[in-house]
């Protein structure tokens, strides 16, 4: 089976041929990550925080990495926008030394605007990972975009794609790990998920040196005041 079969058989589904997804992942620079209901199901405590799994933090290391060895050891921008003042993901993006935190941003396209002119990136040189309303402005506006899909959530994925807004649609959300499921379908699907596994199951000197560079950035967080 290719790994669109794979998947597919797992309920992903594609909107996009394999020749454009292809295109669109042949730019890329930048991962972009909503953090509500896609590092977690959503749920928020009264402050507004909502942590994160370690199965999806793994996963989302392992997509930089992988976008790493693909660009040649170019490290890609990594971003996360949120509509809260969340500690949990203030503490998520230092410990895994993300390029920016947004938070508290409910037009989310300013966000994304601070984030490409920061970094000197186009939107289509990002890839957004997103599953609700707020996101749909930032994900008509990437080069490739990841929708996490709560079951909940049927007539939203229908009205995404119809807007042309979703490339890949997972069939699992926040909650139930949609995030690694997506993480792992792009590394299949670039061509390296045997050599990115190997590489970090060996910690070889490959991934050692990605790690370092990784661990020289300093996250930037912008707080946005209502």
């Amino acid at each position: 089976m290719t790994v669109r079969e794979r998947f597919s058989a797992h309920g992903t589904r594609f909107v996009i041929s394999e020749r454009e997804f292809d295109r669109r992942s042949s730019s890329l620079k930048a991962v972009l990550f909503d953090w509500d209901g896609v590092f977690n199901d959503g749920f928020k405590d009264a402050e507004g925080g909502s942590p994160f799994s370690e199965v999806d933090s793994m996963g989302v290391n392992l997509l930089r990495f992988s976008l790493w060895l693909k660009n040649e050891g170019r490290l890609p921008k990594a971003g996360i926008i949120t509509g809260q003042q969340n500690p949990f993901a203030e503490g998520f993006a230092q410990r895994e030394c993300f390029h920016g935190l947004y938070m508290g941003f409910a037009n989310k396209p300013e966000a994304l605007e601070q984030f490409l002119a920061t970094h000197g990136l186009r939107a289509e040189e990002v890839a957004f990972f997103f599953d609700d309303v707020l996101d749909l402005p930032v994900a008509e506006r990437c080069g490739l975009r990841v929708l996490l899909g709560h079951r909940a959530t049927h007539q939203f994925q229908r009205t995404t794609e119809a807007r042309g807004a979703a490339d890949v649609i997972i069939p699992f959300g926040g909650g139930h790990h949609g995030l690694r499921e997506a993480c792992e379908l792009l590394i299949s699907l670039w061509g390296n998920w045997e050599e990115v596994v190997d590489h970090r199951a060996r910690f070889s000197e490959t991934y050692q040196r990605y790690l370092a560079e990784r661990q020289a950035v300093q996250a930037l967080v912008v707080r946005k005041e209502r």
